[in-house]
């Protein structure tokens, strides 16, 4: 939407490059090829020209969305599919201003594609079998796994139960119950072999999407511990610029989170007993 958004993404693209080295084993060469393959422009008329396919990403606020659907449909050629990134709002909230509402569903991504690598598509009542014909097939030839959802639902499948997982822990952390990483540590325990916690995946989605979602969904329901989870991160984080993984620094500091360190889930010494003691006291 303007230059200052551009450079932002285009300094969390940069942050991928040592992570696609590290985890998926690209080379450097693959990596310039990929990175020669993006374009980056606040020109919107322009940025569309000629495409097949376009994925909205734009933040989780339905007036947002609708002003940019509304403004996308005036540039877009005839033949061009839309699919949502949204992860709580449904198709059908928006089908109508893209209009081509059969040549509409959503397509929602995990974070960090590369090792979560799935894809839900939603369709709403008159979404063509064309488009998700289209949609599944992109979403395998980009090497991710589709997850059809059967029926229109805000939370998907995955935030169905993730986002009551994140709205429990910020609601301990935020209540005074647990520190983060307690909070985090106590759901690692319990399901070995996960590699983080709620609160250590909020900071990957970033504070500010999450601050986003428990404002809407706070005022939708009249929830005010959901309200006041949305002032406490960004009054505790989001304002002070941390934003979580790409600012590098949210619930933990990265890299190297506390949670990766080896003994997170270790047994303690006896010289901590003093420190919990004094964390239980009332």
């Amino acid at each position: 939407m303007n230059d200052e958004a551009l450079d932002r993404c285009c300094a969390a693209h940069a942050s991928y490059h040592a992570i696609y080295k590290d985890q998926v084993g690209a080379t450097e060469a693959e990596i310039n090829a990929a990175i020669q393959r993006l374009t980056y422009t606040t020109d919107l008329e322009g940025s569309v020209e000629g495409v097949d396919f376009v994925i909205e990403a734009v933040p989780e606020v339905p007036e947002i969305k609708n002003s940019f659907y509304a403004q996308l449909a005036a540039c877009l050629p005839e033949k061009t599919i839309i699919a949502s990134n949204s992860s709580t709002l449904l198709p059908s909230d928006f089908a109508a201003v893209t209009g081509r509402p059969e040549k509409f569903c959503a397509l929602h991504f995990a974070n960090y594609v590369w090792e979560y690598n799935f894809a839900e598509v939603m369709a709403h009542a008159t979404t063509s079998e064309a488009t998700l014909e289209q949609v599944f097939k992109f979403a395998i030839e980009i090497g991710m796994v589709p997850v059809p959802v059967e029926k229109e639902s805000n939370g998907y499948v995955l935030n169905d139960w993730f986002m009551p997982l994140c709205q429990a822990s910020l609601t301990l952390l935020v209540n005074g119950v647990g520190s983060a990483e307690n909070i985090d540590r106590s759901y690692m325990l319990f399901n070995r072999g996960g590699k983080m916690g709620p609160l250590a995946m909020l900071d990957m989605v970033g504070m500010n999407t999450a601050i986003n979602i428990l404002n809407y969904w706070g005022n939708v329901g009249n929830d005010q511990q959901m309200l006041t989870n949305a002032e406490y991160l960004k009054t505790h984080y989001a304002d002070k610029g941390h934003l979580g993984v790409l600012s590098g620094q949210g619930f933990y500091t990265y890299p190297n989170p506390a949670f990766e360190s080896d003994d997170f889930l270790s047994v303690p010494n006896y010289d901590v007993v003093a420190e919990m003691v004094a964390k239980t006291k009332h």
